[in-house]
């Protein structure tokens, strides 16, 4: 049976007539499309307006699903991880930064994976004790460029992946990647190490260490494996490590009291 995949939302302006002037939950089409090639079913779970009721609501998503996967979106809130805003800080989205870490505890507390990707990976770093360059161009000028211009589906930098992760067994020793943030993981957090690195040192990847329930990702395999089959391992070994868990969850269930 395919694993249940949730998606954590994100929201924008309803850009329609008949709606207007509220605001819709919404997930990328290429993360339902790439979970499901994988061997996933993805589900959407939005974070509520009225934030007395997170913890509820919490409680009732982690029950269904296998595995998280938290996609990318405006910046995280610097003062989560002990810094004031630079001027260079983009859009935040308070309430959906606070959803995410409660869940992301919460999801790690009943040993299920979660898989961040780009602003998904730096929510998930700073939930576990990381911080982040707030802007890229500034904090480190020496990089390359890691906003770029080009289509997204279109790779423009490489990364170098350490050879003892998980992620090696997935993809090999390097990538050619899309890149697309002007923040990035700066020091990761309690219990990750560093997965793998553009050339220029920037944190591409990090991994959790005692287990394998975590993976952040600073790139977009869910826009490349089209022409790069490879980057499809990276979902496949998430949906792999989701039906693995649910096993032994339910032989754990299973065994007599």
């Amino acid at each position: 049976m395919r694993p249940i995949i949730a998606i954590a939302a994100d929201t924008m302006p309803d850009t329609t007539v008949y709606t207007k002037p509220n605001t819709v939950d919404i997930s990328p089409t290429m993360f339902k499309d790439t979970i499901v090639q994988a061997g996933g079913v993805p589900i959407i779970i939005p974070f509520p307006t009225n934030a007395a009721l997170r913890a509820e609501l919490i409680a009732a998503f982690v029950p269904l699903f296998d595995g998280l996967l938290i996609p990318g979106g405006p910046d995280v809130d610097p003062t989560l991880y002990g810094e004031q805003p630079r001027q260079e800080i983009g859009e935040t989205n308070p309430p959906r930064d606070q959803f995410e870490l409660a869940l992301i505890r919460a999801t790690y507390a009943a040993g299920k994976p979660m898989f961040g990707l780009c602003r998904g990976s730096h929510i998930l770093n700073v939930a576990f004790g990381g911080k982040l360059y707030q802007d890229l161009a500034t904090q480190k000028p020496d990089a390359v460029r890691h906003l770029q211009r080009t289509s997204g589906e279109y790779p423009t930098h490489h990364v170098q992946i350490a050879p003892d992760s998980r992620l090696h067994r997935a993809i090999g020793d390097t990538a050619y990647v899309n890149s697309r943030h002007h923040q990035a993981v700066r020091t990761v957090g309690a219990g990750m190490r560093v997965a793998a690195t553009a050339l220029d040192g920037t944190i591409e990847g990090f991994e959790s260490v005692e287990n394998d329930l975590v993976l952040g990702l600073q790139w977009h395999p869910e826009n490349l494996w089209a022409s790069a089959p490879e980057q499809l391992n990276i979902y496949s070994d998430f949906i792999e490590r989701a039906i693995a868990h649910r096993i032994h969850r339910e032989a754990a269930g299973a065994q007599p009291a």
